[in-house]
């Protein structure tokens, strides 16, 4: 992809800014900076602070959301692992179950052909004994 150069306005000042991001993203930055900015000039006594201390208080409040979003991103993570490990678990343990639930319907089957074995043995000694 190419370098992209475009205008921006931060802070009611206009700037070029290049780089190998779509324009549309370059936008999307140079406007967070704006608002962060203008969120910053509404705090009691920024105005009189030095350019310096200004841009100081910006990059501490970026850094800031910066660590709290990898945080939560970190958090989420670990959530999601979780989820995997219980869904592998369960995974298991369905499995277990159906093979459970499989040898359990052998041996019904099994209980049915020898009980049907049975009843046929108990008819003929019932045959014999009428018969005698």
């Amino acid at each position: 992809m190419g370098k992209n150069s475009i205008e921006v306005i931060i802070n009611k000042k206009v700037y070029q800014l290049s780089g190998s991001e779509s324009e549309e993203y370059l936008q999307k930055l140079a406007r967070y900076i704006d608002r962060k900015m203008q969120e910053l000039s509404q705090t009691a006594g920024y105005d009189k602070m030095s350019l310096e201390y200004q841009n100081l208080m910006l990059s501490l409040n970026l850094a800031d959301e910066y660590f709290k979003c990898r945080e939560e991103l970190e958090q989420m993570d670990k959530e999601a692992t979780e989820r995997e490990r219980q869904l592998f678990e369960t995974k298991h343990e369905m499995i277990d179950a159906t093979i459970q639930c499989e040898t359990l319907q052998k041996m019904v089957s099994e209980y049915k052909e020898e009980i049907i074995k049975l009843q046929k043995e108990l008819l003929k000694l019932e045959q014999r004994a009428t018969d005698e």
